[in-house]
């Protein structure tokens, strides 16, 4: 292999995608799709078995990404801009010497797609969350015609990716990785942040046709949960076809990254972090999209890989309840960066590197819909809820409770046993908890009495 290329600061890098669920993945089980290349990360890496995404919906869970703070602290519902003044993960790798750089679905800056299509709004220079390079788009939900635009004054672009909108913006990321290999070659040290975020496996469910082509909807395996109506299933079985072969697309190209991380020879000098904003129903429950606190909407994938010497690394699978707010805190750990105050996630790190000192990790995640969207196929109230370590679920409306599981005995949530009497002192003990983490992160909502 030669001379390896490293700092003294390890690379990291993002890698996620819109609305892929954490069961859809061939090392969670799933017998519809093949993503070895995830698989393999995973294997070689830390896999978080519990992560979740405890906002269900794109703009308020990417706010939490990059700013590692509660939705109702940041961004609250669909289509509002990260407020003003608020600094961001790439902010403190600014400050650390790194470079920093963001290609893709940004969906940050409060464009409402009822005054034009999102895809042609240009994000101003100083909305675009302190990334130094950024390449990307507001919202798109079309992968076949994905514009993309950046820089700014005489050297600001918009134009029209030539290909499927996964495979462009990874060229566009491994072209970067390159340019970083070459300055590396010519004797700069500084290491790199860089984000690659994708509208896949978002609907529309279509993929390239070497993907698509692999899946039919009368070869998809429905979870047990999906209820035994036509119109359900049939519906799940045409939007998961497309799903998967997206997923498996997204696959690929995680696999082009790894391999032009080889090719610029910074493969054991760079973290690989693998996730996604939310979840997917796709007709668990008769339930379609997102928004909900079920187990496919919420759940997602979460990976930290990418090559480390042996004595370097942890490897296996970690039942950590790693939520939205914590990604951003864990990755400036993994980078032995410390957490800024503003802050509300939980640094997670010490589960990939035996150095790094494990923190104090909370007993259960909080999960929210603070402002919904009223969109169809979502649910149309406010919600709080948590998930405990040892494995239930609470959730509630304003004044009311809602949900309650044992996800121990209960994985696909078909025994709601909120409101049976049987499980009193419990619901009681799980609102108690809930109420705790509406004081701690300065929430307002009306909890029920009991």
């Amino acid at each position: 292999m030669g001379d390896r290329k490293k700092t003294d600061r390890p690379n990291v890098i993002w890698v996620f995608g819109d609305q892929h669920r954490a069961q859809a993945l061939g090392c969670s089980g799933d017998p519809n799709v093949h993503t070895p290349n995830i698989d393999n990360l995973a294997a070689s890496g830390v896999y978080f078995n519990r992560a979740l995404s405890g906002f269900p919906l794109c703009c308020p869970t990417r706010g939490s990404l990059l700013t590692g703070r509660y939705p109702h602290r940041c961004v609250p519902g669909h289509e509002h801009r990260l407020p003003e003044g608020q600094p961001t993960i790439a902010d403190v790798f600014n400050e650390e010497g790194y470079s920093t750089a963001y290609f893709g679905k940004w969906h940050l800056d409060g464009y409402e797609e009822r005054n034009g299509r999102a895809a042609f709004h240009i994000v101003p220079p100083e909305r675009r969350g302190g990334f130094k390079h950024w390449v990307g788009y507001e919202n798109n939900n079309s992968p076949w015609d994905c514009w993309v635009h950046g820089g700014e004054g005489d050297e600001s672009f918009h134009y029209r990716l030539p290909g499927f909108e996964t495979d462009e913006l990874t060229n566009l990321l491994i072209g970067h990785i390159h340019e970083r290999s070459l300055q590396a070659e010519s004797g700069s040290d500084q290491p790199f942040f860089a984000v690659l975020s994708v509208q896949p496996p978002h609907n529309p469910y279509m993929a390239p046709e070497a993907f698509q082509g692999k899946h039919t909807p009368g070869k998809i395996e429905l979870r047990p949960n999906v209820p035994p109506i036509e119109n359900i299933r049939s519906q799940a079985g045409r939007d998961l076809a497309g799903y998967y072969a997206m997923i498996e697309n997204l696959d690929w190209n995680l696999g082009r990254i790894r391999d032009s991380l080889r090719e610029a020879d910074l493969d054991f000098n760079t973290h690989i972090v693998f996730f996604s904003d939310h979840g997917d129903l796709h007709g668990s429950h008769g339930q379609f999209n997102k928004t909900s606190p079920l187990e496919e909407a919420i759940r997602v994938p979460f990976i930290i890989g990418g090559e480390r010497p042996f004595y370097d690394r942890k490897t296996g699978t970690s039942a950590a309840l790693l939520n939205h707010v914590d990604v951003a805190p864990t990755t400036l750990g993994l980078c032995g960066l410390e957490v800024p105050a503003w802050m509300d996630g939980t640094d997670y790190s010490s589960h990939r590197l035996p150095e790094n000192v494990r923190t104090v990790e909370p007993d259960s995640a909080y999960l929210q819909s603070v402002i919904p969207t009223g969109h169809g196929h979502s649910v149309d109230k406010p919600w709080r809820g948590i998930i405990t370590n040892d494995g239930w679920k609470y959730v509630c409306f304003e004044g009311i409770s809602w949900l309650m599981f044992n996800l121990n005995e209960d994985p696909y949530e078909l025994m709601n046993v909120a409101h049976n009497s049987v499980y009193a002192d419990k619901r009681k003990e799980l609102l108690g908890k809930l109420r705790e983490w509406v004081e701690r992160t300065g929430d307002s909502f009306l909890l029920p009495a009991n």
